[in-house]
C-alpha cells in the first residue's frame, strides 16, 4: 500500500504511464521490490517505475534524484538508476515518481561480494569518481552527515538494547572504536557529493563482485567519512584496507577514524533490522544481519 492508502500494482502504473508518458505505456509491467520508500516496477528489460509508498519522505528523495543523479551518472565507473521520466502528482496518483533505467544484479544482503580483491577495487573506484567537490546548493543529509558526536546519544541506547538483546558480546571493544571515531577530527575539506546510504541492499553483486549501487534518494554533500565506511560492510575481511588504499586521494587518518565510527552505526542499523525479520517484527529482514555483524567483528578487530 502506499502512504496514502493507495493499492499500487501493475494496473495503476500502466495508468499513470498512459497519462503522462504514454510512449512508454505499452511496455510490460511487472514487482521488482518494495522497499523502505519506494517500490520498484520493473518496465520492459531496460526501465524501472519507482513509486513512493511507504514514507512522508519518498517525495522529497525521488524528486532530489530526477534533479541531481543524470548529471552525476556520466563519470561513475558501474551502473546506476538514472532518472528518465518525472511523473506528477494527479488525481489517480497524488505523489511524484520516476521512471529510471535498470540496474541488474542481485543486492549483496542476498548475494554477498566473494571476489574481496576485485571488489574492493571497484567500491574505491566508485568513491573516487563520487567523492568530488559539490555545488553550494547540493542537499544536505538526512540523518546521515554532520558530525559523529552529534549521534553520541543515539549510539549509546542502541549500543544498550543490542547487549541487552544479547546480540553484542563486547560493548566496551564497540565502545572503544566509536569513542575514537568521534576524537578524531573534523571534516575540513570541500563538501563532497557522497551516496549516503551504502548498505548491502543497494549495492548489487554479481559473480561476486560489485556490478551496481542504487537509490541515491539519500545523496547529499558531506564528509567522505560517510561513504568510505561502507568498505566495513560489504566487503569481505582482509578487503578494507585494500579499499581504502585504492581510493584517491588516500583518505588520512582522521578520515578513517571517523569512518570506522560511521561503520558502526550502519551496523547497528543492519543487526537492529535483520533481528526483526528473524522474529517477524515489521520492517525486519534477516539478510541484513549477517553483514552487520562481520563489519562489527571486524572494527573491533582491528587497531584504531
Amino acid at each position: 500500500m502506499a502512504h496514502n492508502g493507495i493499492e499500487v500494482t501493475a494496473e495503476l502504473v500502466r495508468d499513470l504511464l498512459r497519462e503522462q508518458h504514454p510512449d512508454l505505456a505499452d511496455y510490460p509491467v511487472r514487482l521488482g521490490a518494495r522497499g523502505w520508500d519506494n517500490q520498484l516496477w520493473r518496465l520492459g528489460e531496460d526501465l524501472a517505475v519507482r513509486l513512493p509508498w511507504a514514507t512522508e519522505s519518498a517525495d522529497e528523495l525521488l524528486r532530489k534524484e530526477h534533479a541531481w543523479v543524470p548529471a552525476l551518472a556520466p563519470r561513475l565507473p558501474l551502473p546506476i538508476p538514472v532518472p528518465q521520466r518525472l511523473g506528477e502528482p494527479s488525481e489517480r496518483f497524488p505523489r511524484p515518481w520516476i521512471v529510471t533505467t535498470w540496474v541488474p544484479g542481485t543486492p549483496a544482503d542476498r548475494a554477498p561480494v566473494t571476489c574481496a580483491a576485485e571488489a574492493a577495487d571497484t567500491l574505491a573506484a566508485f568513491l573516487t569518481a563520487l567523492h568530488c567537490p559539490a555545488p553550494e546548493q547540493a542537499p544536505t543529509g538526512r540523518a546521515r552527515g554532520g558530525r559523529l558526536a552529534e549521534y553520541s546519544d543515539g549510539f549509546a541506547e542502541q549500543l544498550a538494547s543490542l547487549t541487552e538483546m544479547g546480540l553484542i558480546s563486547d560493548p566496551d571493544a564497540v565502545r572503544a572504536v566509536w569513542e575514537d571515531a568521534v576524537a578524531a577530527p573534523d571534516w575540513g575539506g570541500p563538501a563532497l557529493w557522497l551516496h549516503g546510504d551504502l548498505h548491502p541492499a543497494n549495492v548489487l553483486t554479481a559473480d561476486g563482485t560489485i556490478c551496481g549501487v542504487i537509490d541515491f534518494g539519500d545523496l547529499f554533500a558531506g564528509d567522505p567519512a560517510s561513504d568510505l565506511a561502507a568498505a566495513w560492510i560489504l566487503l569481505p575481511d582482509n578487503a578494507v584496507e585494500r579499499c581504502h588504499d585504492s581510493y584517491q586521494p588516500t583518505p588520512d587518518a582522521a578520515t578513517l577514524r571517523r569512518a570506522r565510527g560511521w561503520a558502526v552505526l550502519r551496523a547497528f542499523s543492519g543487526i537492529l533490522i535483520g533481528d526483526a525479520g528473524v522474529h517477524g517484527r515489521p520492517g525486519g529482514k534477516p539478510t541484513w544481519g549477517p553483514p552487520g555483524h562481520a563489519a562489527l567483528r571486524r572494527l573491533t578487530a582491528t587497531p584504531h
